[in-house]
């Protein structure tokens, strides 16, 4: 059997069964493994009131009725399936790999790919969203399994070019979801970072859920260079020639304090924040947040 570019048959079969669960309150019409803001008929039990004309006769309770002689009302609360947007930044940052197997983009798209297929066999609505400045390409949720077929082929015709404005474009995907749903975020957050706390709030002020997944490649994380070497902006093409060696302790430094600080202001929004590297192999990463996920749940 052949298996697209981006289907890692071992990450998938370690995500298998993991539930992913969303934490806030999400809308949805079809039953699924959700919690749901609305009042239904489904088989979890959430309150006792008393009976007003015009309620359902059926979900009286007379059990209760011949206990206190008096009406009362069953309420449920139903469970939905999610809304799932999966966002990946195809800049030209993305594109970069100094030792690792795959690049961060194809890392992302791995990881993503991944999620879809578990989401979708939980009867979730997912959708895609490639995005640099702006958004390239967006594929609406559905939740049929002939729908993985389309999030492939948008994954596999993507190729990572350009800049990046996080605001732009999650300020853009917060006006494309009418209902609330649960954003998964794919990016190296190579962008100016008041724009990208901004963009992240125009998504929490829809009421949206957001997971951040910061993805960096390991030679981001620890600048192994030496000696004299020449750094190129993959996005801008600027070259800084410098003495590598000079630089390297300041900024290991500065990139563990913009985590943490992006951890802190992002955490505040109930936001998610997961570095990644992509030495690690997708599927440690997936269950190592998928396990976390679910003791929060």
């Amino acid at each position: 059997m052949v298996f697209p570019k981006f289907i890692d048959v071992v990450t998938l079969a370690a995500v298998q069964g993991l539930g992913l669960r969303a934490r806030l309150v999400v809308e949805g019409l079809f039953a699924g493994l959700h919690r749901s803001p609305f009042k239904g008929f489904s088989v979890e039990f959430s309150e006792y009131r008393p009976y007003q004309p015009g309620d359902d006769l059926r979900l009286v309770d007379w059990r209760a009725f011949a206990r206190t002689d008096r009406y009362y009302v069953k309420e449920f609360e139903e469970e939905t399936n999610l809304r799932f947007y999966l966002c990946l930044d195809c800049s030209a940052s993305m594109s970069f790999s100094s030792e690792a197997p795959l690049t961060k983009f194809e890392y992302a798209g791995t990881m993503a790919a991944a999620l879809a297929y578990l989401a979708l066999g939980q009867r979730d609505a997912v959708g895609l969203a490639t995005f640099g400045t702006g958004i390239r390409e967006f594929v609406p949720p559905r939740s049929s399994r002939q729908h993985f077929r389309t999030f492939l082929q948008v994954l596999e015709g993507t190729r990572p070019g350009g800049r990046t404005d996080l605001y732009a474009t999650l300020a853009a995907l917060a006006e494309r979801a009418p209902r609330r749903g649960l954003f998964a975020i794919f990016t190296d957050l190579w962008d100016v970072r008041a724009r990208i706390l901004d963009g992240f709030r125009a998504l929490r002020a829809e009421k949206h859920e957001v997971i951040l997944f910061h993805v960096l490649d390991a030679a981001e994380e620890e600048f192994p260079y030496r000696g004299a070497a020449a750094f190129v902006d993959l996005e801008s093409d600027e070259k800084v020639e410098l003495e590598a060696s000079r630089f390297r302790e300041s900024y290991v430094e500065a990139l563990a304090g913009l985590k943490r600080d992006f951890e802190l202001e992002l955490g505040a929004r109930d936001i998610d924040y997961m570095p990644v590297i992509t030495t690690r192999p997708p599927a440690e990463t997936l269950i190592s947040y998928l396990n976390r996920r679910r003791a929060l749940t």
